[in-house]
């Protein structure tokens, strides 16, 4: 069981300095996030061989894991030059995680085509056109992460084509691959089911990472105001632990009931870089905590 660090909310920094930065808030992992300048969201890899040899530096010097780094691409696109498009730039990603010794790569399902292309039409209203594209995809990609022995680690995210829990977790496994394994987000509970101890016991055969942010119930009353009316945005936070209304103990529990030995990584990005240290120490003191009250990763007696 390993313990990471994604750097996002510390935005301000560098990324060869992750690696420092994650030291020096307590974590002996990093789960790099995306960045502009290096591995940015749906356009290609723009990590040259300075940034890259700049990070894998850092890692040296700090002796932080590259635990995972987060890929996102257009991958199950119906436009077909998206998708092409995207499986070029996954290429070109596998590679850089092979290069940065990166233990493992994780991605989301992905909502589709870009707006532009379908009059923001995406997410699950385009399911059946998406879903068909993620498999070619897959079709194309899978080999190669089995070849290179280099993990996947997917999520339903809110407005992906499949935003549920069970589904995803059933979509992962008709996969087949023991190097496609499922990543539960916590901050997207509300969003994947109602049962989150139920939802984590049916992704335990699969289960090998998790995101821990806390969030509120989106679906408890009148708690946000999104224009324009009946507007479909997937309203969630990515908050500390505490502040907002995810089960902790019952998280944490269930993980240890079902045996959870893989990566958990604190995702909080919900204020500015003046808080980043603190928040990032208070994330790692509290994960550490219920690890430590609930066994997690230990032999089981």
């Amino acid at each position: 069981m390993k313990i990471a660090l994604d750097p996002l909310i510390h935005a301000d920094v560098p990324v060869e300095r992750f690696p420092h930065t994650a030291a020096e808030m307590g974590f002996e992992c990093l789960d790099l996030c995306a960045r502009d300048d290096f591995l940015p969201e749906y356009y290609p890899p723009r990590a040259n061989a300075g940034r890259i040899r700049a990070l894998k530096q850092g890692l040296r010097e700090t002796g932080v894991q590259l635990t995972s780094m987060l890929v996102t691409y257009r991958w199950s696109s119906p436009f077909e030059d998206e998708r092409e498009a995207a499986v070029r730039y996954w290429k070109r990603a596998i590679d850089i995680a092979l290069e940065l010794e990166c233990q493992t790569v994780n991605s989301i399902f992905d909502r589709g085509p870009s707006p532009q292309r379908c009059n923001f039409r995406v997410g699950p209203e385009m399911a059946e056109e998406c879903e068909t594209a993620f498999w070619k995809s897959m079709n194309e990609l899978a080999p190669i992460f089995e070849r290179q022995r280099l993990p996947l680690h997917l999520e339903p995210h809110p407005d992906d084509f499949v935003e549920a829990n069970n589904l995803a977790v059933d979509l992962v496994q008709a996969i087949g691959s023991p190097f496609v394994k499922y990543l539960y987000c916590a901050p997207h509970t509300f969003h994947m089911g109602d049962d989150m101890a139920a939802m984590l016991r049916y992704a335990a055969p699969v289960l090998a990472q998790v995101h821990v942010a806390d969030t509120f119930n989106h679906k408890a009353g009148w708690r946000y105001i999104v224009n324009p009316a009946g507007s479909t945005a997937r309203v969630h936070q990515h908050l500390c632990i505490g502040e907002g209304e995810i089960d902790w103990d019952l998280f944490f529990k269930t993980l240890s009931e079902i045996g959870f030995d893989g990566l958990i990584t604190s995702q909080v990005f919900a204020y500015l870089p003046d808080k980043a240290v603190q928040t990032s120490r208070f994330m790692h003191e509290r994960i550490h905590h219920y690890v430590d009250k609930y066994g997690i990763g230990k032999p089981r007696s």
